[in-house]
């Protein structure tokens, strides 16, 4: 990424280090609160949430490099200097590089259900993300989610329910009426779509105890 006078050419971010956490000021040339997609897709959302929000700074989480290059065009023609791209999988991205008590917002649209049974252990949200949450937001922060996958909104609540760390939060209007593509489309076909957001409480640490390797 091109900085200072120069055109930028990509808004897709390469951190100096994978297995550190990462400078915000330094990724962003700026100090301002932090939103972070994790799984963008194709960007429909996040790129008109930027778009609305200059004040604040924006990182999109996408582990498919296509879709990333989708939506780095869309930030570049809209001259999003508020938006940044990370190739990584989400997970990790939220555990190991997000610093501590650092993010105002998670929006979390549309991960994949992985709807047979024996594959809910694939899924992106458990009680391991919600500990990694917890320390990555600040006191107060939130985490937006959107599914259409009943059993998914019902194992996010439980998780979600059975932390201290988080109180049952509303989606302002303002933000359900930015929709993704994945949202465009359940609606075209008369999907319902679940909404759920968690607020952070408290002013300790979250400890991630959980493990992971580096990708």
């Amino acid at each position: 990424m091109q900085t200072g006078n120069k055109p930028c050419t990509t808004l897709i971010y390469q951190p100096p280090s994978y297995v550190q956490r990462l400078q915000l000021e330094q990724m962003f040339g700026r100090q301002a609160p932090v939103e972070v997609e994790l799984g963008s897709g194709d960007g429909g959302f996040l790129a008109q949430w930027a778009a609305l929000h200059p004040e604040t700074n924006f990182i999109g989480v996408e582990r498919l490099l296509g879709r990333l290059r989708k939506l780095d065009k869309k930030g570049l023609r809209a001259g999003l200097t508020n938006l940044r791209l990370l190739r990584i999988e989400a997970g990790y991205c939220l555990t190991w590089l997000l610093p501590p008590s650092s993010i105002q917002a998670l929006h979390v649209y549309f991960p994949d259900p992985w709807p047979k049974r024996r594959h809910w252990k694939n899924r992106l949200v458990n009680a391991h993300f919600v500990q990694a949450a917890a320390a990555a937001l600040v006191p107060g922060g939130r985490v937006y989610f959107r599914t259409d996958s009943p059993d998914y909104l019902s194992q996010i609540q439980t998780v979600f329910g059975a932390s201290a760390d988080f109180v049952p939060d509303q989606t302002p209007a303002e933000l359900a009426a930015v929709v993704t593509d994945f949202e465009k489309d359940f609606r075209a076909r008369g999907v319902e779509i679940h909404y759920a957001a968690y607020r952070r409480v408290g002013f300790g640490l979250a400890v991630v105890t959980a493990t992971a390797s580096a990708p």
